[in-house]
């Protein structure tokens, strides 16, 4: 492979290595009030553009038949929001004791308390060639439970007094994830052979959309004169949060292929990213509502803010490997179910 090819294939990682130094060297370019206007371009704009791709290039009938696979979104769910959460709260018993920044930790044990994300997930999930219908429905179903739940865990492993407006959270993610979905079918009905036609990049179009979002969310955050980094203990958490993802890819492939699991290995696909992504452009907002006048607050967030990209990266590097994987697995499946031919005495 060439230079330039890898260069083409590996676009998204170095983007967000970009993202992140003009972050750091610019913060104010993104922040709250910004020219870019974050508050408004991101929280409403950025997430609607990626569902309203996803609903356009997503086969109506893929969708529909998404909805009915109850044992997948269980799987998923129950590892996002139950099992996650608790295996953080058992590792930060043990991290407790060492010198690392208990704020650091804390804002671990948030990341464990994230729904599934709405936009990194289906993107590696369409990537690999997966089940995306999948990935898209358990994003904004995850997003919907979190809604309730994120809180509740919150309050539950860290305690905040904060009046959480659950009506609110709920009315703006319908906005920006369900309609711009629905919005997306519709047009596509009329613009069907068009798009069959011409296949435009709806990869590439929302993997530029979450630059954006990761891009103002470090922005924002690190413009705060507050946040005082321990660098031990920021090199530590990276290493976790590495390993944490790592491992836990690597227990969702476990159990999803399983003999008798009933997945199919684009179904794996949806399950590995979908189970442990976490989600940043919902999770940020939640945590600075929880948290309201928290003055570590900014401590807090950064694990999360580490999280989102790293799960990136580490996808975008996995995607061959996992792609290959799938592609293998179903020619052996497809070999299997071939009718036997008689042999001839």
């Amino acid at each position: 492979m060439g230079f330039l090819d890898r260069l083409r294939k590996d676009w998204f990682i170095l983007g967000i290595v970009l993202v992140i130094t003009v972050a750091k060297l610019e913060p104010a370019f993104g922040v709250k009030g910004g020219p870019l206007k974050p508050e408004i371009t991101i929280t409403y704009i950025a997430v609607s553009a990626i569902f309203f791709n996803s609903g356009l290039s997503l086969k109506t009938e893929e969708l529909t038949s998404a909805l009915m696979h109850v044992k997948l979104h269980l799987f998923v769910q129950i590892f996002t929001l139950v099992f996650f959460p608790t295996a953080i709260w058992l590792f930060l018993q043990l991290l407790s004791i060492t010198p690392i920044n208990e704020w650091l930790l804390k804002g671990l044990q948030t990341v464990g308390c994230m729904p599934p994300p709405v936009s990194s997930a289906v993107i590696l999930t369409k990537a690999v060639g997966g089940n995306e219908a999948a990935a898209i429905f358990n994003s904004a179903f995850g997003s919907f439970l979190g809604i309730v739940i994120t809180p509740l865990l919150l309050l539950l492993f860290l305690g905040s007094s904060s009046s959480v407006p659950f009506s609110s959270i709920f009315s703006q993610l319908f906005m920006t994830v369900v309609v711009p979905l629905i919005i997306g079918q519709i047009v596509r009905r009329y613009i069907k052979e068009w798009l069959e036609r011409k296949k435009p990049p709806f990869g590439a179009i929302s993997s530029c959309v979450l630059l954006m979002i990761i891009y103002t969310t470090f922005c924002d955050t690190f413009s705060n004169p507050n946040i005082d980094l321990d660098k031990f203990s920021l090199i530590i958490i990276v290493f976790i949060i590495f390993s944490v993802q790592l491992g836990f890819m690597m227990l969702t492939f476990f159990f999803s292929t399983r003999k008798n699991s009933g997945f199919t290995p684009a179904d794996t696909v949806a399950i590995i990213f979908c189970s442990t992504h976490k989600s940043l452009t919902l999770g940020i907002p939640m945590l600075k509502i929880v948290f309201e006048g928290y003055e570590h607050l900014s401590l807090i967030s950064v694990p999360l803010l580490i999280y989102h990209p790293a799960q990136i990266l580490l996808g975008s590097v996995l995607v061959p490997t996992i792609k290959s994987w799938m592609i293998s697995r179903q020619k052996a499946l497809k070999l299997t179910k071939q009718p036997k031919m008689p042999v001839k005495v």
